[in-house]
């Protein structure tokens, strides 16, 4: 008896290393950032010298893609790592295009709850925007506690903790603060325990309002002095992990949910589109993960990813077995990308089909550097098409003219290792090429519908 009760300490106390020894996730998503919005991205004006630090200490990510080009979809992609149609969206965001509280399914899978299930105190704080029913907010998505909006900043007045309205109405322009504070309050709070932290920034969303002390600091306007004041407060978040000696027991993930919005002073170049098309500045955003001495400091990933992708790789890099957890509706189409960015495997993922928005059916497949699109209507006219430099202009200028008004178009081809700004139409070099994507991107959809669809939630669907 005195051997078994030894052993069954000895179990205990090995458990309770192992948990102890469980890496700590911060998932940081801002909103509406373009592709070259920061220091290390390029920005010739932009000042981020946090993020541009987190990115010389760990990976930086120069095709990554967001879930949707739009918030709601975006967020359902990131949080379940499942095209967000087999979630039982077809287009738009909650309160436009969507019922204002419609949301997604509660039989969903959430990354919050994986890491719940394995011991993780779970916290979120900031923008939700996929459900804001009892049913479908974070707390019934396996947070243990939400402080922030249900939807977009410019949709409501309300700030909630834990589904209760605290604030009526909010300061926009004090919300990257107030999103920061609460996200400090949470690292606290857990500090001696593995935890799960999603800080969702409402900036630089519109309206664009910055703080007090941010206003009028950039070189390049309100938009600049919000995103530079993100860049602090994220340092300030990073100076409590350290101060609690967690900075190497913490992987941190940055990314945007979408590119700029439509007539937002943001930057997406050598990419043409924006917010609401899938074009590539529509869909490439920036992706940083850091976790020191685990992660090669200061490398560049070229491979073609998506946040979906976020789930398992996260799920992987913190020893939790993703694919028991999931009961297959909605399926996991996010890969993990663990060993191959720490060269021990080939990069995973060789396509990905592309939303812009306002449609149930994808506008778009990426397979490899081939991108195409089913009609090439959606590359040129449109929301989110708009965002061009004059040179990309001229070059497409020639297509625009040829369009065919109410009606479907010819497909368009494009190579975007060579032609980042989609201006060349190479559909009549390769019509092989052409042939095989839209092949694979019936395919895929047909396997999507095969798999089943989960419906959304809401008060008038139940």
């Amino acid at each position: 008896m005195k051997r078994l009760l030894t052993l069954l300490v000895v179990f205990c106390c090995s458990q309770m290393f192992v948990a102890a020894e469980k890496p700590n996730v911060v998932l940081v998503m801002v909103d509406d950032l373009g592709y070259l919005d920061l220091g290390c991205y390029g920005h010739p004006s932009l000042k981020t010298p946090v993020l541009d630090k987190l990115a010389a200490g760990g990976v930086r990510f120069t095709d990554f893609h967001s879930g949707a080009t739009v918030c709601t979809p975006s967020r359902m992609a990131l949080m379940t790592g499942a095209y967000p149609t087999r979630l039982g969206w077809t287009q738009g965001v909650a309160g436009y295009l969507m019922g204002t509280h419609d949301g997604m399914s509660g039989k969903a899978l959430t990354m919050a709850e994986i890491f719940k299930s394995e011991g993780y105190a779970t916290g979120m704080s900031g923008k939700w925007h996929i459900g804001d029913q009892p049913d479908t907010d974070p707390n019934a998505q396996g947070f243990d506690s939400h402080y922030g909006l249900m939807m977009s900043n410019n949709q409501t007045k309300e700030l909630l903790r834990d589904g209760k309205v605290i604030e009526n109405p909010f300061e926009n322009r004090l919300l990257t603060e107030q999103f920061t504070t609460e996200a400090i309050r949470f690292v606290r709070k857990n500090k001696d325990r593995p935890f799960f932290l999603y800080l969702a920034h409402t900036a630089p969303h519109f309206p664009v309002e910055p703080h007090p002390d941010w206003k009028g600091k950039s070189s390049f306007g309100k938009y600049g002095d919000v995103v530079e004041e993100i860049d602090f407060r994220l340092g300030q978040l990073f100076k409590e992990l350290e101060k609690f000696g967690l900075t190497k027991k913490t992987i941190v993930v940055f990314c945007s949910d979408n590119g700029p919005n439509p007539g937002q002073q943001a930057d997406c170049l050598p990419y043409r589109g924006e917010k609401w098309s899938a074009l590539e500045g529509g869909t490439r955003v920036p992706c940083i993960i850091s976790w020191p001495d685990h992660l090669p400091a200061g490398k560049t990933y070229p491979g073609l990813s998506s946040a979906m992708d976020l789930l398992p790789t996260l799920s992987d890099a913190c020893g939790i077995d993703w694919r028991k957890k999931s009961t297959g509706v909605p399926k996991i189409d996010g890969m993990s990308l663990w060993q191959s960015i720490h060269g021990k495997a080939k990069h995973p993922r060789k396509e990905l089909l592309l939303w812009h928005g306002k449609d149930a059916d994808p506008q778009s497949i990426r397979v490899g550097d081939w991108k195409l699109f089913f009609d090439r209507r959606h590359a040129l006219q449109g929301s989110g098409t708009k965002r061009r430099t004059k040179e990309q202009a001229e070059k497409i200028a020639v297509y625009e003219q040829g369009l065919k008004k109410d009606q479907p178009n010819p497909p368009f081809l494009f190579n975007v290792a060579k032609d980042p700004g989609e201006t060349v139409d190479l559909s009549e070099k390769f019509p092989e090429k052409v042939t095989a994507l839209q092949k694979r991107a019936t395919t895929l959809m047909q396997q999507i519908k095969d798999d089943g669809i989960l419906p959304l939630s809401g008060p008038k669907r139940k």
